[in-house]
């Protein structure tokens, strides 16, 4: 493998690595007219039959996407729990109690103590 040694060569009395800068005024217009003429320089860059910028820009196209989550079925009676298993009702053995023992009020009481399980997953919900 070949190896080259690129080093800038230095300014006398210069240490290695100098960069040489300007700290003068800048020209006078005077001067960089001056300059121009002696040097052929017309600041144009490129050929003269260059092709003129163009005026009109087409209108900017705003694409506009929406996500969407995708819809979730809601099983009216599901468990909440595992979401396979329809609720089931079952009376709690107070309720039947009280449904024989206080027979027309107890009714009342039993279907407000039952309770609702999943026969997939086995939860109880009251």
């Amino acid at each position: 493998m070949k190896t080259f040694n690129m080093s800038v060569p230095s300014a006398p009395n210069q240490p290695a690595g100098f960069i040489p800068t300007y700290t003068g005024p800048p020209p006078s217009y005077q001067e960089s007219e001056h300059f121009k003429s002696n040097t052929g320089y017309t600041g144009n860059y490129g050929s003269m039959n260059q092709q003129p910028m163009p005026t009109y820009y087409p209108p900017h196209q705003h694409t506009t996407v929406t996500v969407q989550p995708p819809p979730q079925v809601v099983v009216v009676g599901g468990c909440p729990a595992c979401r396979v298993g329809i609720l089931e009702d079952d009376f709690t053995c107070l309720g039947v109690l009280c449904a024989l023992l206080f027979f027309p009020v107890g009714i009342l009481c039993c279907l407000a103590m039952r309770q609702r399980r999943c026969p997939n997953c086995g939860a109880i919900f009251g």
